[in-house]
């Protein structure tokens, strides 16, 4: 027996040395969550340590995650129900909490990135994504509307767009606004493959987002499709995006590495709530081990092919390398 893949194995220096695929803090986006109020932290029950922060108290939030080396954030904003209306009318209001929150972040943390959401269910009564006509998700009109959102939230000083709606044509649209505006700078990570998954549950209870009627099936991919996802990708790289995403993370590793093989654009995935929480509750029940759990979940997304991985697990990962 010539061949014993075991003596790569020995020990941790060895193992260490043929390692593969490696994290990085680099890799990381921290979603965080904001909602009004002064001095407001307010725990999200369905994602243990995570919470919603009133923006004075978010600065504390950033200032503690860029001390354990955590530099790129995406920020949700929970709107409240009066402000929200059928054409999402406060999503592009530059006195809204959203915009003045990306402010004060930039004001006191210029070295980071923001990464912002561009959709209409935060701030829509109908909670969907676009605008909803006889029960039908209006494309079109929807991209009026993104455009709009988006050209607020980079002059508020937001540095990489998120269109997380999954209209078609929204990346080229929303493109065109930014750069007529001066905003070439700004960059575009489409959520390129966004499937209609159950493992959103816990987002849409931190923001009170969830459809009011139907769900998001005509907008949002069919879990069991993966060649559509190229479709997409080609869209959104002929359009200007400057990274494809793929969301949900875990249960599309498939979707991931397909995009890895097949584009020369940076692959972002996102570690959604849903698969946070399932690695939280099974740990509170004694079910498994938190924190190697997390450590695998992330090592096979990137090994997958991930450049960039949106988690609420970062400020653990940035924890855990500090011991």
């Amino acid at each position: 027996m010539n061949r014993r893949p075991r003596r790569n194995r020995q020990s941790e220096v060895i193992r260490n040395m043929v390692q593969e695929t490696s994290l990085s803090l680099n890799d990381f986006i921290f979603p965080l969550f904001i909602i009004e109020g002064q001095n407001q932290r307010i725990d999200v029950a369905s994602m243990p340590g995570i919470a919603r922060y009133s923006i004075d108290k978010l600065q504390d939030e950033i200032a503690s995650c860029v001390d354990l080396g955590i530099k790129t954030f995406a920020p949700f904003p929970s709107i409240p129900e009066p402000l929200k209306d059928k054409y999402a009318t406060e999503s592009h209001n530059p006195d809204g909490l959203f915009p003045r929150a990306i402010r004060e972040i930039k004001k006191n943390f210029p070295e980071v990135v923001l990464m912002t959401d561009v959709a209409m269910d935060p701030y829509s009564s109908d909670g969907h994504d676009g605008i909803v006509e006889n029960d039908e998700i209006i494309n079109d009109e929807t991209l009026e509307v993104l455009g709009k959102m988006a050209l607020t939230q980079a002059q508020a000083g937001a540095d990489i767009i998120g269109p997380s709606d999954m209209m078609d044509g929204r990346v080229g649209h929303i493109r065109k606004v930014l750069d007529e505006n001066g905003f070439t700078k700004v960059g575009i990570m489409a959520y390129t493959a966004k499937y209609a998954s159950a493992f959103y549950g816990p987002f849409r209870d931190a923001l009170d987002s969830a459809p009011k009627k139907g769900d998001k099936k005509t907008y949002q991919m069919n879990p069991a499709n993966s060649r559509e996802a190229l479709i997409e990708a080609e869209l959104d790289t002929a359009e200007g995006a400057d990274f494809l995403m793929v969301k949900p993370a875990l249960a599309y590793l498939d979707v991931i590495k397909m995009l890895r093989d097949s584009s020369h654009l940076p692959i972002a995935a996102y570690n959604v709530s849903g698969e946070y929480a399932m690695v939280k509750a099974a740990a509170q029940n004694g079910w498994l081990d938190a924190e190697k759990g997390m450590l695998e979940i992330l090592l096979s997304i990137k090994r997958a092919g991930a450049d960039v991985i949106l988690s609420y697990f970062a400020k653990e990962f940035a924890q855990y390398l500090k011991k």
